[in-house]
């Protein structure tokens, strides 16, 4: 059916494919949702690849796409364990499609979803609006979502506040200066092996402003390479999020190594302030924190212009989907459009 969304589809094929049925019936399965957002060719689905033990080359997301992953709880000769089941979204283009945010995140979703945000550590000039583009138009959602699932089970959001606050201890001298996602978020740093290269002080200002933004919003920071021990912790990471996994203790935020830093672990204290001279903070003339560190980032890595950061519009536009009958056809189709526009303006 044409009112059918994306997310119907998609977890109706699921459910064809047999994994609902035919294996334990009767017995209950676990579902819940991972969405990747982040920079353009910052190695998404690389990502989703390694966590699906998946061994294929990865190739360009084209806007919004979903596959799954199953794992059983267990397994002995008497017991029959279900598999649980973990949807995979990908947003694909970096920035311009924030529109598609919408599909996957749903009230009825919003319970079992979380986020993971991927930075290209590689491109700092491009880091910032990425992260700033895709953070706010991501919350903007899940709050309103929040609020049309509070009109009907608010008991479901409380327990969603209580679950993200429960992350940081009760006496963290944080709490009332952050401002958490109600849904699990990890921000993973792509590209480590070239970062690592970086100047020393460029990458202090890198790590500290990632750290003081992960912890804003109450998320999870880990840097990762195509390294097989650092792609390790990531899948171990993702797989907490998609099967409910024990989430990993372990900390590392010393700059000359990949950060790792779980959710709740960090302080705004251990952070320190914004890496710029005490006498030129006052002439920043930041009206918040979050606006006082981006401006001391963008100091260091100016953004490019708008033009230069905004990626394919319309995916089929884009070379790398060429097809030239298809192409053709769309030629002819604009021209007519043209015309009509003429006409009707003479």
């Amino acid at each position: 059916m044409l009112s059918e969304t994306l997310w119907e589809i998609a977890k109706a094929e699921v459910e064809n494919r047999g994994i609902s049925g035919g294996e334990g019936d009767g017995l209950e399965i676990g579902e819940k949702s991972v969405f990747f957002i982040g920079s353009k060719n910052g190695g998404k689905t690389t990502i989703i690849l390694r966590c699906l033990d998946r061994d294929e080359p990865p190739k360009p997301t084209l806007a919004l796409e979903y596959t799954y992953g199953r794992r059983a709880r267990g397994h002995n000769r008497v017991r029959v364990f279900p598999k649980d089941i973990a949807h995979f979204w990908e947003l694909g283009g970096g920035t311009s499609l924030l529109d598609l945010i919408s599909i996957p995140i749903t009230s009825d979703t919003l319970r079992t979803f979380s986020i993971v945000l991927v930075l290209d550590l590689s491109k700092p000039n491009d880091l910032w609006p990425t992260m700033e583009n895709l953070l706010q138009a991501t919350k903007s959602h899940i709050d309103k979502m929040i609020m049309k699932l509070g009109k009907t089970n608010s008991k479901a959001v409380s327990e969603m506040r209580q679950k993200i606050w429960s992350n940081m201890q009760k006496d963290h001298p944080d709490r009332e200066l952050v401002d958490p996602f109600l849904i699990p978020l990890v921000i993973i740093g792509s590209k480590y092996d070239i970062f690592q290269d970086f100047d020393s002080e460029k990458r202090k200002v890198m790590c500290k402003t990632l750290r003081f933004v992960a912890h804003y919003y109450g998320a999870s920071l880990m840097f990762t390479s195509k390294s097989e021990a650092l792609l390790l912790k990531i899948r171990g990471v993702i797989n907490q999020l998609a099967f409910g996994i024990d989430k990993s203790k372990s900390i590392c935020v010393d700059q000359n190594k990949p950060l790792f830093i779980t959710a709740g672990l960090d302080s705004l204290s251990q952070i320190g302030s914004p890496p710029v001279p005490n006498n030129d903070i006052g002439k920043l003339h930041a009206r918040s924190p979050m606006e006082l560190w981006k401006k001391v980032y963008e100091r260091v890595f100016p953004p490019k212009s708008m033009n230069t950061l905004k990626d394919t519009k319309d995916p089929a536009r884009d070379p790398q989907y060429a097809e030239s009958e298809v192409d053709e056809m769309r030629i002819q189709k604009d021209q007519v459009s043209i015309l009509n526009i003429y006409f009707i303006s003479s």
